[in-house]
């Protein structure tokens, strides 16, 4: 076989969703307060295999807004995709799945927690672009380490 009749790989988004949402304000007290949050925000993601070629990625946030000690609301959202990923190959799959295609689903998690925050009346939310290749990254040495003091 040629290099030209080789398959090249493919990686598509197909669908993007909203897979889940919450937006909670526990009390209206928060309101009558001097606004000067303090934000816990932990994000995560996640794939699963759907086919032999598409796989769900997604990409889940939770933040916390605590004022003057109680909590002013919370927003739980999870953005998620279904991507095409064919001919890739497997060493790389783990790349693909836990940096390329969080870093096409953050910009619409961001505006959807943007948004959720906005529309419970409280100031704009834009949270900080993260960079998924370095924290693969990071994650891969960890686990490496991690691995190697096991074996030691």
């Amino acid at each position: 076989m040629t290099e030209e009749q080789q398959v090249q790989p493919q990686l598509a988004l197909e669908r993007l969703y909203a897979k889940d949402i919450s937006f909670e304000v526990p009390g209206a007290k928060v309101f009558t307060k001097e606004w000067q949050p303090e934000l816990n925000i932990n994000l995560s993601s996640s794939a699963e295999k759907l086919d032999d070629t598409h796989f769900e990625v997604s990409l889940k946030v939770v933040v916390q807004a605590v004022n003057g000690g109680e909590v002013a609301f919370i927003i739980d959202a999870t953005q998620a995709g279904i991507f095409l990923i064919d001919q890739v190959p497997e060493d790389r799959l783990p790349y693909v799945l836990g940096a390329y295609c969080p870093n096409i689903l953050f910009p619409f998690l961001r505006e959807c927690v943007n948004d959720l925050a906005t529309k419970g009346s409280f100031p704009q939310l834009l949270l900080t672009p993260i960079n998924f290749d370095a924290e693969f990254e990071a994650n891969l040495q960890r686990a490496q380490a991690a691995a190697a003091e096991g074996q030691a």
